[in-house]
């Protein structure tokens, strides 16, 4: 996700430098006219907006705090746009650590995966001042083709985790039914041609039923250990607000499965085999 998000940044005229954690993945961006720098405090230095797309919260902590990249920017003028998905308690973490700083917040978690980044047709959830976020709507133009303005910084965050759910949940009732269509002896070719078009057919069951009809979760467009992430996100804040998710718990189990069967890397349709 963060390749072709920050070639589209610099395709839209902006100057880019990327850091990641395994250098050989960033240097590719050089040929874009990218600067690959050697630590995250580099790569932050300086910069009007610091953008962060890691895997999960705490990755993004190491990269911010014991990669120096907030020391970095302290007294500067740049904001911090965390665009990962990392929960409750890890936006409540980056926000901290962002106030004893006093570096600027935007939280704007983005929906999509790999090919919607690289057409710059993701979905940004946007939350954090005002300000920060005219700051920020530059990137966002970038990168997304909608952006919706959700008020204080972990709105963005709270929004991506309901979408979650019900993602997590469609795909998983996708392939249970692909699952009944095979056992009582239906094409479930059919069956996705049926609710094709209509109010009962998303596109997303297109997207994950075909895979799921052809066994093929290469490559992935979002593996399924990271949805395995996303929904114990879900759970952890379902849990602090004393709220039960029965279905996301039974959908949990069988992420599980799939990963413990070896599809951890593979498509989140590999689900269809846990």
């Amino acid at each position: 996700m963060g390749a072709p998000m920050a070639r589209n940044i610099r395709a839209a005229g902006h100057e880019v430098r990327a850091w990641n954690r395994a250098r050989e993945k960033a240097e590719p961006l050089g040929a874009d006219g990218i600067a690959v720098a050697d630590t995250p405090a580099e790569s932050a230095r300086g910069a009007d907006v610091v953008v962060t797309m890691l895997a999960d919260a705490a990755a993004v902590h190491a990269v911010l705090v014991d990669g120096g990249a907030l020391d970095a920017m302290a007294g500067g003028d740049g904001v911090l746009c965390q665009m990962s998905t990392i929960g409750i308690a890890g936006i409540e973490d980056v926000a901290h650590e962002c106030a004893t700083r006093g570096v600027p917040l935007v939280d704007a978690p983005v929906l999509g995966t790999k090919q919607p980044a690289e057409q710059g047709q993701l979905t940004v959830l946007a939350s954090g001042p005002d300000d920060a976020l005219e700051r920020c709507a530059p990137i966002f133009d970038a990168v997304g083709s909608k952006t919706l303005r959700l008020g204080e910084a972990g709105a963005g965050t709270r929004l991506k985790l309901v979408v979650n759910h019900w993602l997590l949940a469609l795909v998983d009732a996708l392939a249970e039914t692909i699952d009944l269509a095979e056992a009582i002896d239906v094409d479930p070719s059919r069956f996705l041609e049926a609710i094709s078009g209509g109010p009962l057919g998303p596109a997303y069951a297109d997207v994950k039923g075909r895979p799921m009809i052809e066994r093929r979760f290469t490559p992935a467009s979002f593996p399924l250990a990271l949805a395995a992430k996303d929904a114990d996100l879900v759970l952890e804040a379902a849990e602090r607000h004393d709220h039960a998710l029965p279905l996301l718990s039974l959908v949990r189990e069988r992420l599980s499965r799939a990963v413990e069967r070896g599809h951890a890397n593979e498509d989140l349709a590999a689900l269809f085999c846990g």
